[in-house]
């Protein structure tokens, strides 16, 4: 049997942090065992469905390097499909026309809320002569679930969970318009596209015990199904805005790594002994759905935030720096071109060193293109006082004898500390504000030979007048 998962979202809005985290599993598991990972786009809900959304959820995986098989299958395009099975269950007396008129229903829920009682479709249609149907009703099609006994699900990650079959309703399976409901739909597409393994979150545990019902009636093959728990806020609540990012993209713009947040994810709920940092090829080699917590997880954006630098500071120089240069595009404060890349390039290896993000890293690396006069921040400038003024002009006359080569004017500056009487950390201080507008940079020395010295000349003395 060649495993075969899927990840199934709706195109209503941005794919949320708890989409990714099914989409990852379900693409680990698939290929874990050598099988297919297939993206289904639900998108029958034409009212909230939007292009945008389905191209934002694809973005999303692609940038996530959650490669599919397949084809990408458009849930609204197999409506007919879902619409024929519906028949048939009904031509075979597995389904049935139900008349109530959606007035008469509405009206026994809010009976049943007044009296706070759960409220189930009774089945008053269920055996009845379609003889006696109401003038004027067009019926939904209902299909007949069973009455007695029990539906018991060997859930994956849940173990064994039972629900009595008097506690699910005949659910409506086509709509008086034609159209077919979810919850029959979804079998159908996960019976045709030979679906072996159904991983999503346990808020669909309700959903499934209902799907079974069709796959019985149409004596068709259960997939094996994985109900993983939803994620939490730090604080234990549903995850929200106020707690942080929630979407993928919104990760991606806010400057995180998508091998560190898929890296964040697969632990979140999911462990294996102490490790916490693993490549892609050692995450499908160890995960398997059997072994994730059947508890909620809570989302430490700390956390992440702290991994996200472990990548940064393993991360291709070339990609990071390719990254900093889309960031800082937009900023009409900078001149970026040929010559501003090549020092950013020389000096991403000590800039990753304390960034956390990539937001982080661009914001660090922006010095490196701006133009004489440097705007300065405040302890920067305050560093600049006459007495380091003078200073700068004596160490602008050092450094024009070096060949700026990082070990060349590490040694002029110390050199010059050393002739003047000063420690390095004195020399040091008001040369990053007159080269960096800052009191934060990688080593001196490493950012006078990334900026060379025609600029680092410029930087010193127009910060010495």
């Amino acid at each position: 049997m060649t495993v075969r998962t899927r990840f199934a979202p709706s195109p209503t809005g941005p794919l949320h942090i708890g989409g990714i985290r099914t989409a990852l599993f379900n693409y680990l598991y698939s290929r874990h065992f050598g099988g297919e990972f297939l993206l289904r786009i639900e998108d029958t809900d034409r009212e909230r469905s939007t292009d945008e959304a389905t191209k934002g959820i694809i973005d999303s995986l692609d940038w996530l390097g959650l490669e599919r098989d397949g084809q990408t299958v458009f849930q609204s395009t197999r409506m007919s499909r879902h619409a024929d099975i519906a028949r048939q269950l009904l031509a075979e007396g597995k389904a049935y026309n139900c008349y109530c008129t959606p007035a008469e229903l509405a009206a026994e829920r809010e009976q049943a809320r007044v009296e706070k009682r759960v409220w189930r479709y009774d089945g008053r249609w269920r055996d009845r002569d379609p003889s006696e149907a109401p003038a004027g009703v067009t019926p939904v099609v209902r299909l007949k679930s069973q009455r007695d006994g029990e539906t018991v699900l060997e859930d994956l990650v849940q173990g064994t969970v039972r629900v009595a079959n008097i506690e699910l309703d005949d659910m409506i399976i086509l709509r008086g318009d034609g159209s077919p409901m979810y919850n029959h739909s979804v079998v159908v597409d996960d019976h045709d596209m030979a679906i072996t393994h159904v991983i999503r979150g346990d808020d669909h545990l309700t959903n499934t015990f209902r799907q079974i019902q069709v796959y019985r009636a149409m004596g068709w093959d259960l997939p094996q199904f994985a109900h993983i728990p939803l994620i939490h806020g730090a604080d234990g609540t549903k995850l929200s805005k106020r707690h942080g990012a929630q979407f993928a993209l919104e990760f991606r713009d806010n400057g995180f790594l998508p091998e560190a947040l898929c890296n964040y994810l697969m632990r979140l709920g999911w462990s294996h002994g102490d490790l916490e940092v693993f490549d892609r090829e050692e995450a499908i080699r160890l995960f398997d759905v059997v072994d994730v917590n059947r508890g909620p997880s809570r989302m430490d954006y700390l956390k992440l935030t702290n991994l996200n630098g472990i990548y940064i500071r393993q991360a291709d120089d070339d990609r990071l720096t390719r990254d900093v240069l889309e960031r800082l595009a937009h900023r009409t404060d900078l001149s970026l071109g040929s010559i501003a890349a090549s020092r950013i390039r020389a000096l991403i290896p000590a800039l990753k060193e304390r960034a956390k993000t990539l937001v982080e890293l661009a914001d660090s690396a922006a010095f490196l293109a701006r133009v004489v006069p440097l705007p300065m921040e405040p302890k920067a400038a305050a560093a600049l006082t006459a007495e380091a003024r003078l200073m700068l002009r004596e160490i602008a006359a050092a450094l024009s004898e070096t060949d700026f080569s990082v070990p060349a004017i590490d040694a002029a500056l110390r050199a010059f500390a050393e002739r003047t009487g000063r420690k390095l950390g004195q020399v040091a201080q008001p040369l990053r504000a007159a080269l960096t507008g800052s009191t934060i940079s990688p080593g001196i020395d490493a950012t006078l030979a990334a900026l060379g010295r025609d600029e680092s000349l410029a930087r010193i003395i127009a910060s010495s007048v």
